[in-house]
């Protein structure tokens, strides 16, 4: 969650608020060893998040070109105005 976090360039404090969840549960969160634990509702908002400022999380069996678990930034969408110009 940490390097997910680093990849989007955000703090923690920021994190928690794109989360709509408290700083000390994203501090608790980076603080578990091995899987993240916290309620499914928190887990959803804070993946959600990561989502929302680009953020790609890879689970076990997702394809990945390391394999394994892990994290990538996705690639960029095309602004909005940028989607309908075609020439």
């Amino acid at each position: 969650m940490r390097a997910a976090r680093a990849l989007a360039g955000l703090d923690q404090k920021t994190l928690a608020g794109l989360a709509g969840v408290s700083l000390p549960t994203i501090q608790r969160m980076e603080a578990s060893d091995g899987v993240v634990r916290a309620m499914v509702d928190t887990l959803v908002k804070v993946i959600e998040a990561l989502d929302r400022a680009g953020v790609e999380l890879i689970g076990d069996d997702q394809h990945s070109e390391g394999g394994g678990r892990g994290v990538r930034l996705k690639l960029p969408s095309p602004a909005p105005q940028e989607r309908g110009a075609r020439r």
